[in-house]
């Protein structure tokens, strides 16, 4: 795990200052990377090639793992972990193929040479890299399966910059960073700008599964190499639940044994839900005694430590609960908002966790997130199962009639959040693609329309059409299976990832998600509704673990880690929050109508209904970003 930049120009330059740029982007990633960094630079056929590397040693710890490395005609800066490289590198052996390093980056570029295109294909695990092969002459930018680890770019007339942070492209120097109004609309709506946009214009996020190309002329090319219903479609479906719990063991059992993959230790986050407690019975089944770490917190409403320590003690973990007082939570929000790349109203949960685990002397640890996407646990796989019903009736209802439905429910809803989201249900054509969005936006198209000013002009929406697409395309037509897709592509990918990803390299700590083992993933999605739409979400998971989990556990509703925003907003940071969102904050802006953040952050105060912290932290978060980037 680490943190990688590089440039490639279209003109010529020298590459001195192709060096220089690319050593501000490394220094601005120091935080992903403490135990070094590396810039490597070449001429091309039309200018010059730069690849900067910040190194977090987990695999081969010598100086022989370093990057930059180069091989022959190729040279890699590379950010992730390929879980099954030794089994690559018996193959790349096998056909003729030396290598003088003992990692999983010495095996890529070796991959590259003998298996080129169908190389990120061949690679299990989360992985961002920029290889430069100089036989070709061309750059190749890839991203893992899931988008696990980031992958940013600018494209200008003379050059394209990428790196594993907006900050670090900022650094270049090769672009005035600009707001994109149309993303400050998306974001309104659902806490992130949708990948592939960012929040800065003409900054890019390359898709997850994607390949893109880049010629040493500029010319470019993208190619997406792997999709998670593309991949259920290929499932042979078991016949009976019996033999999918049993195949699913399998499956789980391998992802969890891979992830293990490292020269240093490796540490489990372990809350009381199913997804971490799968984690860990998958360990003890293999004899594996893991460290665990539970951040406990003195609110006894949100609290799981009682939860965690009976699976830790069920499963003779070695565990480590670590108490955050509200006062070193609170004294820790300006870090929060400082390492945030990308803003999001979801992080700074993350961020804590991290912190704790990072501070007990781990580099490694594995988390349980994709289990709700994955298995069916978040409520909106039941609420649409059920709309999907009723919306075959709805869409053969006249057009009129629905939007007059709609209308009736709007006004009898006073702007209500619900009321709003209702109607746009009604006013939809009945499709998974055009209902999911709605169950996960912070603010209807009504409401943003209402407080955004004519700055930000309604910019349609975000996901429909990529979702749409998606199932035109695909024969799996079963409504849990779309689900899975709509969140891990949307929501898990913008939201959660991008959190994982960034708070946790804020403290130099790689996360593993073993729930999203591609192999695993597609294989459950693939499997019919009936399985997974029991009285107890993730029953699938739990019942396929060979070491269960305590009944009372599986049956309980669901729970995340959650901090006491709701009170802190209300006492200690109410201050802080009045600042960001007055005049001088974002009132001040252009962005919104005039007082329409405070006039939210009053409502919140009094308690109106669908008024929640969570939008109204998206906003203070969203203005936090925008002071330090100046914009």
């Amino acid at each position: 795990m680490c943190g990688i930049a590089g440039i490639l120009t279209f003109a010529p330059e020298a590459e001195e200052e192709a060096r220089a740029r690319v050593g501000r982007m490394v220094d601005a990633l120091s935080h992903r990377g403490p135990d070094g960094n590396g810039v490597w630079t070449s001429t091309t056929a039309s200018g010059a090639v730069a690849l900067g590397h910040a190194r977090l040693a987990i695999i081969d710890l010598s100086e022989a793992g370093r990057q930059p490395m180069v091989r022959g005609e190729r040279a890699v800066t590379y950010n992730g972990e390929i879980f099954n490289y030794r089994n690559l590198r018996d193959r790349l052996r096998d056909g003729g193929q030396t290598f003088r390093t003992n990692s999983d980056t010495e095996v890529l570029l070796a991959a590259h040479e003998v298996w080129r295109g169908e190389c990120p294909s061949r690679l299990d695990g989360m992985f961002a890299f920029g290889l430069w092969d100089a036989d070709q002459q061309r750059l190749v930018l890839a991203r893992d399966r899931f988008g696990i680890k980031p992958l940013y770019y600018h494209r200008g007339p003379r050059h394209l910059v990428f790196a594993s942070e907006i900050r670090s492209l900022i650094a270049s120097g090769l672009f005035e960073p600009q707001l994109d109004e149309a993303a400050v609309w998306h974001y309104f709506g659902y806490q992130t700008a949708p990948t592939p946009a960012t929040l800065l214009r003409d900054v890019r996020m390359l898709e997850p599964g994607h390949v893109l190309e880049v010629d040493a002329d500029g010319r470019t090319s993208s190619r997406r190499y792997w999709d998670l219903l593309d991949a259920a479609a290929e499932q042979n479906r078991p016949v009976s639940e019996e033999e999918a719990q049993n195949r699913i063991r399998s499956l789980l059992d391998e992802a969890v044994a891979s992830h293990l993959v490292s020269d240093v230790p490796v540490g489990v986050f372990l809350s009381g839900g199913i997804d971490s407690g799968a984690l860990v019975s998958c360990l003890a089944s293999a004899g594996t005694r893991p460290r665990t770490f539970t951040v406990t917190l003195t609110d006894a409403a949100l609290d799981e430590s009682q939860e965690a320590a009976r699976l830790a003690k069920q499963f003779g973990t070695d565990h480590t609960e670590v108490r955050l007082r509200e006062d070193e939570l609170l004294e820790g929000l300006p870090a929060v908002l400082a390492a945030t790349d990308h803003p999001s109203g979801d992080a700074v949960n993350t961020f804590m966790v991290a912190r704790a685990v990072s501070e007990r002397g781990l580099k490694v640890a594995l988390s349980g997130l994709g289990g709700d996407e994955v298995f069916g646990g978040y409520a909106s796989f039941r609420r649409l199962s059920r709309l999907a019903g009723t919306a075959e009736t709805l869409v053969h209802a006249p057009k009129m009639v629905r939007h007059a439905a709609a209308r009736l429910v709007r006004a009898a809803g006073g702007g209500a959040v619900a009321s709003d989201k209702a109607a746009a249900v009604l006013e939809s054509e009945g499709s998974i693609a055009a209902m999911w969005p709605v169950t996960r936006q912070l603010f209807s198209a009504q409401a943003r329309a209402r407080m955004l000013s004519s700055r930000i002009p309604p910019a349609g929406e975000a996901y429909e059409p990529m979702l749409a697409a998606a199932f035109d395309r695909s024969p799996v037509t079963d409504v849990y299976a779309r689900v899975s897709y709509a969140e891990s592509r949307a929501y898990m990918h913008d939201v959660l990832l991008r959190d994982t990803d960034q708070m946790s390299m804020a403290h130099g700590l790689e996360v593993r998600v073993p729930l999203l083992d591609h192999r695993l993933a597609a294989f459950v999605v693939a499997l019919p509704d009936r399985w997974k739409a029991g009285a107890n979400p993730k029953a699938l998971l739990a019942g396929s673990l060979a070491r269960p989990l305590p009944a009372d556990l599986v049956a309980a509703p669901k729970r995340g880690f959650t901090l006491p925003f709701d009170a802190w907003m209300r006492g200690a940071l109410r201050p802080f929050c009045e600042d960001q969102l007055g005049e001088r904050g974002l009132d001040g802006r252009d962005l919104l109508k005039p007082g329409q953040a405070r006039r939210l952050f009053h409502r919140f105060l009094d308690r109106a209904p669908g008024v929640t912290w969570g939008r109204v932290w998206a906003l203070v978060a969203l203005n936090a970003w925008l002071d330090r980037r100046s914009l």
